[in-house]
C-alpha cells in the first residue's frame, strides 16, 4: 500500500476524457510504475469568490489539523496492538481499507449535501474531527490513569528492596509483635551485610541477640529482620541510618496483603478491557476521520481548482503515487498537460514564481496540487 499521495487537478480545455486519456497514456509511457487514479468531485455549491479566497486561507490549516488528529489516532492504534500482542490490522472505512477509500473516492450526499455551503462542509468537517479528537484525549487519559496505577505497584512489587512492597517477603513467623518486642525490618546495601551481622546488635541497647535473620536479596540490597524493645525503636532507626542501614516500616496484616491482591486483579483487569475498548473506538473514529478527511480534501481541490481556473469549474482531478525517483518525471507530464503559456508564473518562490504557495502549500505549479500522508 502506499503512503504517499499527490492529489491534482488540472485544467480541462476541450474534454475531461479527452485530458484524462492523454495522462493516462503519459503516465503509461514515461513513468508507468505510477499508480493514478481519478478523483470524483461532485459539482459543488461555488458561492462568491471572496468566500472562496476566505475559505482558501483557512484550508491548510485545517488540512495540518485533521491530518495531524488522523496521525494521532494510527500511533495510538500502532502502540495498543503492540501492547496487546496482535497484528497489525489493515485500516479500513466503513470496511474499505483506506487505500481503496482514497483511489476509489466517492462523495456521500447524505452526510455532506452537495447544496451546503463550502463553509458550512468545511466548518462541519473540523467540528466532528475536533470532536473526535477530544474524545480520544478523554480515552486516553483514562486509560493511561489505570495503566500508571499499575506501572506504580509493578514498580513497588519488582524495584529494588529500598522502594518495593515487601508484604510478599514477609511470613507471619518472620514477626515478633509481643507488649514489649518488635521486629523491624532493615534494608542492607549488599556489600554492608558483614557490617550490618557484626553491629546491629551494638546499635541501642535492648537488642535481642542473634535475633537477625536476612529474608532476601536483591543486586543492590538485602532485607533482614531484628527484634528489640519497643521503646528503643526509635533509637535504633536514627543509628541505623547513621550507619547506612535503612528501616522500613512495615505491619504484617493478611487482609491488607488480600486487599492489594484484589485492587491488583482489578487494575488488571480494568487495564485490559480499556484497551480493548479503546482500540476498537480508535478503529471506527480512524475510519470517521479518514472520511471526513478526503471530503475535506475534495472541497479543497474544489475551491483550489475554481481560484486557479475560474468558472465555471472544469477541471480533472486525480489522485497519483509516483516513486521519489519518477517525481521529477511526473511532474513535467502534469505541467505540460497543462497547456499553460504562463507556466512559469507559477514557479516556485526560489524559482521566482509570483503565485508560489496558494492554498499554503510550499511548493507551486501551474496546477492545484498538494500531498497526502496517509502514515
Amino acid at each position: 500500500m502506499a503512503t504517499r499521495y499527490w492529489m491534482v487537478s488540472l485544467p480541462v480545455h476541450n474534454s475531461a476524457s479527452t485530458l484524462w486519456n492523454s495522462l493516462q497514456d503519459q503516465i503509461s509511457k514515461h513513468s508507468f510504475d505510477t499508480p493514478l487514479y481519478r478523483f470524483n468531485i461532485p459539482n459543488l455549491r461555488v458561492g462568491t469568490l471572496d468566500s472562496l479566497l476566505s475559505l482558501s486561507d483557512d484550508l491548510f490549516k485545517s488540512n495540518s489539523f485533521i491530518e495531524g488528529v488522523s496521525h494521532k489516532i494510527r500511533r495510538q492504534i500502532e502502540e495498543l496492538e503492540k501492547v496487546s500482542g496482535l497484528e497489525s490490522n489493515a485500516l479500513t472505512v466503513d470496511g474499505v481499507p483506506i487505500d481503496s477509500y482514497l483511489t476509489r473516492f466517492v462523495w456521500d450526499e447524505a452526510k455532506y449535501p452537495t447544496m451546503s455551503p463550502l463553509r458550512e462542509i468545511v466548518d462541519g468537517i473540523h467540528t466532528q474531527v475536533a470532536r473526535i479528537e477530544d474524545d480520544l484525549k478523554v480515552r486516553v487519559a483514562e486509560y493511561n490513569n489505570v495503566r500508571g496505577q499499575l506501572n506504580a505497584i509493578n514498580r513497588k512489587q519488582s524495584g529494588s528492596l529500598a522502594v518495593r512492597d515487601l508484604s510478599n517477603l514477609v511470613k507471619p513467623e518472620d514477626i515478633i509483635t509481643s507488649e514489649h518486642l518488635l521486629t523491624l525490618l532493615a534494608i542492607v546495601p549488599k556489600y554492608s551485610q558483614k557490617d550490618w551481622l557484626s553491629s546491629y546488635e551494638t546499635l541501642t541497647s535492648y537488642v535481642v541477640p542473634r535475633s537477625s535473620k536476612k529474608l532476601y536479596e536483591d543486586n543492590e540490597y538485602a532485607l533482614y529482620t531484628v527484634t528489640l524493645f519497643g521503646r528503643v525503636a526509635d533509637n535504633f532507626r536514627a543509628s541505623a541510618r547513621e550507619r547506612g542501614f535503612q528501616i522500613r516500616d512495615f505491619e504484617y496484616s493478611p487482609e491488607a496483603r488480600e486487599s492489594r491482591k484484589q485492587e491488583l486483579e482489578k487494575l488488571i483487569q480494568d487495564q485490559d478491557s480499556l484497551r480493548s475498548s479503546l482500540l476498537q473506538w480508535c478503529y471506527t473514529s480512524y475510519g470517521e476521520v479518514f472520511s471526513s478527511w478526503m471530503h475535506f480534501c475534495a472541497v479543497r481541490v474544489f475551491a483550489e481548482s475554481i481560484l486557479r481556473y475560474g468558472l465555471p469549474p472544469s477541471f480533472l482531478a486525480c489522485v497519483l503515487s509516483p516513486p521519489v525517483k519518477s517525481e521529477k518525471k511526473v511532474r513535467s507530464i502534469l505541467e505540460g498537460l497543462c497547456d499553460s503559456a504562463n507556466s512559469t508564473y507559477w514557479k516556485t518562490e526560489d524559482e521566482g514564481g509570483a503565485m508560489a504557495g496558494l492554498g499554503g502549500d510550499g511548493d507551486a505549479h501551474p496546477y492545484v496540487s498538494f500531498t497526502i500522508n496517509i502514515a
